[in-house]
């Protein structure tokens, strides 16, 4: 690794707002001595654009994965993702600025990116392990076909409008059930809020190890939710009576067809994201805030502070 600090600047190449912000962003770090890296995708999809960044280096070209020290994200959930898989390999932390709407993944809001900055400048942050999966695919011979990774969710799924998926899930070498669906999605706790929020499945909180099982649509009466352990391995097999092909997904990036016969194996992945915190707000506190979770009216425990206006709760002159 070189003494030179290298951050790398993942951005929504396509927002005008956000390459602005990157354009600040790489001022600021060489301004301190850190030398701004992007990625050449980044830079094919700003095209004549890139001239309003200036003094970057170019990841895997100019900068060896191994030398990033941390990866800045000015975008969505999307854009996180993106740069979780630029970074995958090496051991560069992820902190995500929030330029779009929700914003899951995201640390911090897009107002507080001068702050951010300046915190990263002084290694003044937080490193978070998040579960990650470990995807690969086989066919009916036993053969691999596909091997890949997710941090939110691998979706097994129909790959035709008109026709249905024929599956039947395993946990641990073990059939479970089988039933016609839309398809299956298996989560990580970070991916609890994401595809696996919308399918119906739980909330699960990050400090939580465990993977979830979501039927999407599925016709049986044995198809709901499952959470089972961090360590066990979920398999979803395409029946051979399957009329036409699936497709697996991997965080809404990378994908394989599924033809039928194809086993899709699913465990715990031996390299964890590592996400970047400058903040140490709880979970719950994170829930509020994104989803704008009504809490109007609640009182809470002295010294509490309140999660949408920050009040802190002191007791009342008769208490």
């Amino acid at each position: 690794m070189t003494g030179e600090r290298n951050i790398l600047v993942v951005l929504h190449a396509h927002r005008d707002d956000t390459i602005t912000a990157a354009g600040r962003v790489c001022d600021v770090l060489r301004a301190a001595g850190a030398r701004p890296v992007l990625a050449e995708t980044d830079l094919e999809d700003l095209g004549d654009r890139a001239r309003l960044l200036r003094g970057y280096g170019i990841l895997g070209r100019d900068v060896a994965l191994v030398d990033i020290e941390l990866a800045i994200v000015l975008g969505g959930d999307g854009t996180i993702l993106r740069a979780a898989e630029l970074v995958r390999g090496g051991t560069a932390p992820v902190l995500g600025i929030n330029m779009g709407h929700v914003g899951f993944l995201a640390e911090i809001e897009r107002d507080e990116l001068d702050d951010a900055v300046a915190r990263v400048i002084a290694r003044d942050y937080l490193v978070e392990e998040r579960l990650a999966l470990s995807v690969r695919v086989t066919d009916a011979a036993g053969h691999v076909q596909f091997e890949t990774w997710a941090l939110n969710e691998a979706t097994v799924e129909k790959a035709s409008r008109e026709r249905m998926l024929e599956v039947v899930v395993e946990i641990d070498a073990r059939p479970l059930t089988s039933f016609g669906c839309d398809g299956v999605v298996v989560s990580t706790p970070t991916g609890s809020t994401a595809y696996n929020f919308s399918a119906g499945g739980p909330i699960i909180w990050p400090e939580v190890e465990a993977i979830a099982l979501v039927p999407l649509s599925a016709h049986a009466l044995f198809a709901k939710p499952l959470v089972v352990s961090p360590d066990a391995t979920v398999a979803v097999e395409v029946l051979e009576r399957t009329n036409g092909i699936g497709v697996l997904w991997c965080d809404g990036r990378r994908s394989h067809d599924l033809p039928p016969g194809a086993r899709v194996s699913v465990q715990r992945s031996g390299e964890p994201v590592h996400l970047a915190r400058l903040h140490p707000a709880s979970f719950t506190d994170r829930l509020v805030r994104k989803f704008q979770l009504p809490v109007y009216g609640w009182r809470g425990p002295e010294g509490t502070s309140h999660p949408v206006t920050g009040v802190i709760r002191t007791p009342e002159p008769d208490e």
